[in-house]
């Protein structure tokens, strides 16, 4: 009993041992976002996952930092746009039409896919291609696939996604109605609808991948948290009432005096003359709030630190200058191109993608093409630099020339590597 793992042993009590079969053929690559609480393979993990999108979804929508984090990953890896270049010009002018098309409109549907891999980590696209081989995108959430079934002893190979209706029917007690999708193979295209999945801060060994700002959660409700009670804590230090001290012979009289006051209270700046008898003062909160801007400072920190970017990207410059700030983003700058090398490599393998389903129909089109995509610049600054670069190899190159001591080929060869060309 020992050797049977927590899974086997609570399926066993569960759905008893006429079950125990269905459980077996389980693979234990295939992870899943539970259907329904009824169903009794529901693991604590997969209910995490589920958590994680929900609350990362809600969080976006609800907190200007975490929607900023987001929309400064999508402004650094998308920029002005993705543009992709073919050597066969028949692929590229399929590709031009599908990449235009009004089902498709990938400029417009690019910036949206960058925004929910980085929010849920996963980015689902359906691809629908009809008789004439055009390929059409629609992006699912991430909250509508129930499992993904993977390869046994294999996550990164993915057979098939179980895909919940978008109705949301129930059509039993079970949970939703659900349909059975295959994972796109570029090696064996075929012209039925196919998922393409792209993962991110994907753990070794499973199939689906985590949310950017899953990090930073926490440090986000609290900020939030700490934020609120200081616009609370400021608005009741300027709360303040009046009181007035009077000599009055019995509780009648205290009654019409504080009426009268009550509707004609004093205005600020107003004078006000009172007898010996009767004295005033005011009764205010003593709310103090030692280092609360260093306690905020701590927490947008965290946050920085979790989402990889300085803090000045976060609209807290603190006590950075220019030259700090410039070096502090290098890091930042560096994970950015790290992302949009793997988003355009991810475009690319789409678009090979769209290219064999196509063949299928056209032989005209080369599925093996060469298709080369290029991307915005992450930092403006590298360009200059590279043409700086490329004016000093200019002059030692054509010095050397002169002197016979390299050709023009070699002097091409090496401004070009300075201009990044090659």
């Amino acid at each position: 009993m020992k050797n049977q793992s927590i899974w086997r042993r609570f399926a066993d009590r569960i759905t008893g041992e006429a079950r125990r079969a269905e459980f077996a053929e389980l693979s234990e690559d295939e992870s899943f976002i539970p259907r329904s609480g009824s169903d009794p393979r529901i693991s604590s993990a997969c209910w995490g996952v589920a958590e994680d999108y929900a609350e990362t979804l809600r969080v976006w929508r609800e907190n200007p930092l975490a929607r900023r984090i987001v929309s400064l990953t999508t402004q650094y890896i998308v920029g002005r746009g993705i543009q992709f270049h073919c050597a066969d010009m028949e692929t590229n002018r399929f590709l031009d039409r599908f990449w235009n098309h009004p089902l498709n409109q990938l400029d417009q549907r690019i910036p949206e896919w960058s925004d929910e891999l980085t929010r849920s980590g996963n980015l689902f696209l359906r691809l629908t291609t009809d008789a004439s081989g055009m390929t059409y995108l629609r992006a699912l959430p991430a909250s509508s696939v129930a499992r993904i079934t993977t390869a046994p002893l294999d996550a990164e190979t993915t057979l098939e996604f179980e895909i919940r209706s978008a109705s949301g029917i129930f059509n039993d007690p079970a949970g939703y109605r659900t349909e059975r999708i295959p994972a796109a193979d570029r090696l064996q295209p075929a012209l039925e609808d196919a998922i393409f999945h792209v993962a991110i801060n994907r753990p070794i060994g499973t199939a689906w991948g985590s949310s950017d700002l899953a990090p930073v959660l926490k440090w986000l409700r609290r900020y939030s948290s700490w934020l609120e009670d200081r616009a609370r804590l400021n608005r009741y230090r300027n709360s303040f009432l009046f009181v007035v001290k009077s000599r009055l012979s019995s509780e009648s009289q205290r009654v019409q005096r504080q009426k009268a006051l009550n509707m004609r209270p004093p205005t600020p700046g107003s004078i006000l003359v009172t007898t010996e008898n009767e004295e005033w003062a005011v009764l205010a909160p003593k709310l103090e709030s030692h280092e609360a801007g260093e306690d905020g400072i701590a927490l947008k920190k965290m946050i920085a630190v979790g989402a990889g970017v300085p803090l000045h990207f976060l609209a807290e410059p603190e006590s950075e200058n220019k030259a700090s700030a410039e070096a502090s983003g290098g890091s930042a700058y560096r994970g950015f191109e790290q992302r949009q090398q793997f988003f355009l490599a991810q475009m690319r393998e789409l678009l090979l993608l769209v290219v064999g389903r196509a063949a299928i129909v056209d032989r005209r089109l080369d599925p093996n093409v060469e298709i080369r995509l290029i991307g915005s610049d992450i930092n403006a600054g590298d360009n200059l630099r590279a043409s700086q670069s490329a004016l000093n190899a200019v002059q030692v190159m054509r010095a050397l020339k002169d002197e016979n001591a390299v050709d023009r080929d070699e002097l091409l060869r090496v401004v070009y590597r300075f201009l990044g060309e090659s």
